[in-house]
């Protein structure tokens, strides 16, 4: 079987990320969905260097502290609507 195109590739790859269904995709560009859910995996595989790393994990730390800030907020609101 010849290789599919990058292009092709690509498009197909948006479509999924859009929604739409990887069996009726493989069925339409007649491509195995076992082949589309490899290409999936290796996009999600990539590795993520250290520096990238460590910024992600900040970023979610400092994001954890904001839900919860505004968790306690929503709380007192709760409690001071209550009381009225």
């Amino acid at each position: 079987m010849p290789g599919i195109a990058s292009g092709v590739k690509q498009e197909i790859l948006g479509k999924v990320k859009s929604g739409e269904q990887v069996a009726g995709l493989a069925k339409h560009y007649g491509v195995s969905d076992r082949t589309i859910y490899a290409w999936l995996r290796k996009g999600v595989s990539d590795s993520v260097s250290a520096l990238e790393y460590g910024k992600l994990r900040k970023e979610n730390l400092v994001l954890k502290e904001i839900v919860g800030a505004l968790t306690v907020e929503v709380e007192k609101l709760k409690k001071k609507t209550r009381r009225l």
